[in-house]
């Protein structure tokens, strides 16, 4: 890391002198290429807020910050700055896997010191970075003679807004991240009705009328594109948003335990940071790697047992009434012969894995019951044998994915992990699936609390500890932690593919256009793409539901929507209807070393090229909402000088989401790092695109 000094003891005698004055004071820090200003102001009475401006444009207005204590009880938002200094950061590091094979972490970073003028003695820093496309901060409260163990009663960060921006949002809620995003003007933001329209939710924890979830992103009238986040939460609870609309100002909400309080902490403690990325380009938010940046470096000295992976999966057939999890339900899926039928077809087609659900003895009264021991782990049904199943996976180079669906109770699972990862490893099985379907159990805690946080990353520590790969479903939102544990390769916390299959909403033709600016800034989705088959009563008639796409869109979405642990989710029959198609899914990477998106709008379209690790490959997805489009492609990415030979997966001209999804155009042409291309997209639809040197 290359770190200048600057300002320090000049810059705190600058604040001494000036706050002898009795005058408000401010101090400014500029991105390294100069375009966001932050500024830093503390007031006569001893607030201190900050604002951020893009360009000369006003992003976030005058801002406070500060905490209220429950133990020792006190309230934080008056302060004397006792101390600032700054350093500029800038060095390079490269991820274990992912979209790009390095980044640089550049930045300017400033620290404020400040002693609560109440006089209980205590002291906050505030850590503020500035890059080139955001900001991040956060609160760091020191070893200190007059606080040691201490209770967050509440965060009191600000968010205030310039004006009242198109906002692209879904409402307050504790214990789920599935909802669909709502766009409307901030003012009009009306959670209660939007949770009240979500019928398909397994449990929902509303927070108010006016709360608000991060990921939050704005597009303004004068052309920014903001994003509201958090990076690295870490023994901290999730940041939720209060909305006063008369200001239109955010204010931190966190996630409270079963008494109420947000978090218990112990000197020397840090929060997480809050980030604002800002760009006046939507391509700059999608390729954002601030967030990543704010995270600690790996914990994981010998990665080299971390692996992508595609794969494939009982789990579909469940979801549209082919099989079900439960032995005592008849038709149960997880039976040896079925689970051979997918080795076979995963091994043939050059898959890593299969995974498994409804393996295990518990899934016939789990749901809904708040049971504190619902499955152990390690006990298979009398029809599904674990020993010889992984042996013929083993014969077909491949292994099995493990399940464990915890439903809610973790203190149980926290009890069985070790036994439940020992029992993987002796089976060979090196990656599991964790699922938390209902409340949690510590009865009262909720999915988004201090407690569950603390949960998630003791699974993917205990998982490393057995070197084994993690894949989270209805955990918290993910912050950039894959970074620090690589084992942690994919999380949902958001709506995925298996909504498809919901009776009321489901997945609309925008939503997987504003993943990519939202809940994916904080890393890779397990969304399962690849559905073939579109109208879903291919088992029970009477099912109306349909899946809202193309199928070029399916194929593009394994661009556009990046996970390390990549899922070919449909049913083997469905695929060989396609296999002129599924040989797009059969040869796209789950690993790269270069990504650019290309064209970007929320809500509307988004298209990504990326660069095969190892390799002179590049991919191509593009992806748009309801409505037909026509993007230009610029093949500017390529080797100059080089030809290339462009396998085209795009939709057909009568091609349509509702009426025709299943047609679909493959061309091959060559290509040039001069070529331009223009493609059309169909309502609902994509293209996918394969760039291969020759």
């Amino acid at each position: 890391m290359k770190a200048t000094l600057s300002i320090l003891l000049t810059l705190a005698l600058c604040w001494q002198s000036i706050q002898t004055a009795a005058q408000t004071t401010n101090i400014t820090i500029t991105s390294p290429d100069k375009s966001i200003i932050l500024a830093v102001s503390h007031g006569t009475s001893g607030s201190v807020t900050y604002r951020v401006t893009y360009k000369g444009k006003r992003v976030i207005e005058p801002s406070s910050l500060g905490f209220t204590l429950s133990k020792p009880a006190v309230s934080l938002t008056r302060f004397t700055v006792v101390g600032v200094d700054s350093v500029t950061i800038d060095d390079t590091w490269k991820p274990v896997w992912g979209e790009v094979s390095q980044i640089r972490n550049h930045c300017k970073e400033l620290r404020v010191t400040l002693a609560d003028q109440s006089g209980s003695g205590i002291q906050i820093q505030v850590r503020f970075r500035v890059f080139n496309d955001g900001i991040g901060f956060r609160y760091e409260f020191p070893t200190q003679p007059n606080l040691t163990h201490f209770v967050v009663a509440d965060e009191l960060t600000q968010f205030a807004l310039s004006a009242d921006h198109q906002t692209f949002w879904m409402p307050g809620d504790y214990d789920s991240n599935e909802y669909l995003y709502n766009t409307t003007k901030l003012s009009q933001v009306a959670a209660l009705a939007a949770i009240k329209q979500e019928k398909d939710i397994a449990l929902q924890s509303a927070i108010g009328g006016n709360a608000i979830q991060t990921p939050l992103l704005f597009k303004t009238a004068d052309g920014l594109y903001i994003s509201l986040y958090e990076a690295a939460v870490l023994n901290y609870p999730i940041m939720h948003l209060l909305l006063d609309k008369k200001t239109l100002t955010l204010q931190s909400q966190l996630t409270p335990d079963a008494v109420g309080n947000k978090a218990y902490l112990q000197t020397p403690s840090k929060t997480p940071w809050r980030t604002i990325i800002v760009s006046d380009k939507a391509t700059d938010i999608v390729g954002s790697k601030l967030i990543l940046n704010l995270n600690e470096p790996s914990v994981i000295a010998d990665p080299s047992w971390i692996k992508p992976q595609k794969f494939m999966g009982v789990w579909w057939e469940m979801h549209i009434g082919k099989g079900n999890w439960a032995k005592a339900l008849g038709k149960h899926a997880a039976n040896t012969q079925n689970v051979k039928k997918y080795i076979d077809y995963a091994a043939k087609n050059g898959f890593d894995g299969v995974l498994v659900e409804g393996w295990n003895q518990g899934w016939e009264d789990w749901f809904g019951n708040w049971k504190e021991e619902v499955f152990d782990f390690v006990t298979p049904y009398p029809d599904y044998n674990i020993d010889s199943l992984t042996a013929y996976a083993q014969q077909k180079g491949l292994k099995l994915i493990m399940h464990h669906e915890t439903s809610g109770s973790v203190t149980n699972y926290e009890r069985r992990m070790d036994a439940a990862y020992q029992y993987m490893v002796a089976k060979g099985i090196n990656t599991v699936k964790t699922g938390y379907v209902g409340r949690i159990i510590p009865r009262g805690e909720h999915h988004d609390s201090q407690w569950m946080v603390n949960h998630y990353q003791r699974v993917a520590e205990k998982a490393a500890q057995y070197k084994l790969m993690v894949d989270s479903h209805e955990s918290a939102h993910p912050t950039g932690l894959h970074r620090t544990y690589p084992n942690w390769m994919a999380s949902e916390a958001a709506r995925g593919s298996e909504f498809n299959n919901a009776p009321t909403l489901g997945i609309t033709p925008e939503h997987t256009t504003i993943l990519p600016f939202t809940r994916m800034l904080g890393g890779p989705m397990d969304f399962t793409p690849g559905l073939f088959r579109f109208q879903l009563n291919q088992f029970e008639p009477s099912r109306t539901q349909r899946v809202r796409t193309t199928l070029s869109k399916q194929l593009a979405l394994y661009i556009t929507l990046y996970s390390p642990l990549q899922m070919v989710a449909d049913l083997p029959e469905n695929y060989d209807k396609h296999l002129d198609a599924f040989q797009f899914i059969r040869d796209v990477p789950v690993d790269w070393d270069a990504s650019e998106v290309l064209a970007a709008e929320p809500g509307d379209y988004l298209m990504i090229a990326r660069k095969t690790k190892g390799k002179d490959s590049w991919f191509v997805g593009a992806i748009t909402d309801e409505n037909s489009r026509t993007l230009p492609l610029a093949l500017d990415f390529l080797e100059a000088g080089k030809t290339y030979e462009a396998t085209i997966y795009r939709d057909a001209d009568n091609a349509d989401w509702q009426t025709n999804p299943e047609a679909y155009t493959i061309e091959k042409k060559r290509v040039t790092s001069k070529t331009k291309l223009n493609l059309r997209m169909a309502n609902g639809g994509g293209f996918a695109m394969q760039l291969t040197k020759l």
